[in-house]
């Protein structure tokens, strides 16, 4: 596939993240760890079309780090609720400024390690966003089981949401 045609369905598919957390949705854990395996996944598989190099690997590791740790921050900022017995996600004004800030931080990392070497493709967007989502993810996982209100169950027909 096109590599402008998957950047266009990762943009997408993390808008239609975004805005459903920002109305406010039903936590479902299939849901909060779906996207980032499907990005992770097809960053992944990218990657092993790559020749990576001793520094190409280092790079990818800070910059794995580094949107893991934001997307656990990120998901310090996300409202966690009961409605109907079930637990609710919300992104609050902080989660943007969190997104905007690891956004930079994350072209900066970019940009140095390419002008330190990095290839360009050895650090592909789907693979960036997934492992942000996962530590988003994982955070709110933790934060999840403290609250003791369960997950809400996944939907019959996905296209439905509240």
């Amino acid at each position: 596939m096109n590599g402008w045609v998957v950047a266009a369905l990762v943009c997408a598919g993390v808008v239609v993240v975004i805005v459903r957390r920002l109305r406010g949705e039903p936590l479902v854990a299939k849901e909060v760890f779906g996207t980032p395996f499907i990005l992770i996944v097809i960053g992944g598989s990218s990657l092993l079309k790559q020749h990576l190099t001793v520094t190409d690997v280092l790079w990818l590791a800070l910059a794995s780090a580094v949107g893991i740790a934001f997307g656990a921050i990120r998901a310090r900022t996300t409202k966690l609720f009961e409605r109907d017995g079930v637990l609710w996600q919300r992104y609050t004004g902080w989660t943007f400024a969190v997104w905007a800030v690891s956004l930079a931080v994350n072209f900066g990392i970019g940009a140095l390690a390419v002008a330190n070497g990095m290839h360009e493709q050895a650090r592909p967007m789907p693979l960036s966003i997934g492992l942000s989502l996962l530590g988003e993810a994982l955070m709110i996982a933790w934060r999840a089981k403290e609250t003791g209100v369960p997950y809400a169950q996944p939907k019959t027909n996905g296209l439905v949401r509240r």
